[in-house]
C-alpha cells in the first residue's frame, strides 16, 4: 500500500496541484495538532478517540491510507480498551512521519 495514493489525491482535486498541495499542508497540519491529544496520558478519553477519528478522515480524504488506517486501530483500542495501544501507536507514529517524508520529497519535485 503506498504511504500516499497520488492518482487518488489527483482524482479529488480535479488534477489541481495548488489545491493538492494545500491540502496536504493541512493534514500536516492536522498531523502536529492532534497527535499529541492522541498520545496524552490523563488526557479525556473521548477528546483523544475523536482526534484519531479525525486524523483517520483527514488520511482518508487526501489518500493517506497507511495513516488512515493506523490511526483506525488506535481509535479502536481507545474505544474499546479505553487506553493507549502503545503498539499501534508506534505505528501511527512511524507512518505519520513516512507520509510527511513522502509529501516532502513530492513538493520538492
Amino acid at each position: 500500500m503506498p504511504l500516499l495514493d497520488s492518482d487518488y489525491l489527483a482524482t479529488a482535486t480535479f488534477d489541481d496541484e495548488a489545491l493538492a498541495g494545500e491540502l496536504l499542508g493541512l493534514f500536516e497540519g492536522q498531523c502536529d495538532a492532534l497527535a499529541p491529544v492522541i498520545a496524552r496520558e490523563g488526557g479525556a478519553l473521548q477528546e483523544r478517540i475523536d482526534a484519531a477519528h479525525t486524523l483517520k478522515g483527514g488520511a482518508r480524504a487526501i489518500g493517506a491510507r497507511a495513516v488512515a488506517d493506523a490511526a483506525e486501530r488506535v481509535e479502536s483500542g481507545l474505544r474499546s480498551e479505553g487506553v493507549l495501544p502503545r503498539a499501534e501507536w508506534a505505528r501511527l507514529e512511524t507512518v505519520i512521519q513516512e507520509t510527511r517524508a513522502v509529501i516532502a520529497r513530492r513538493g520538492a519535485a
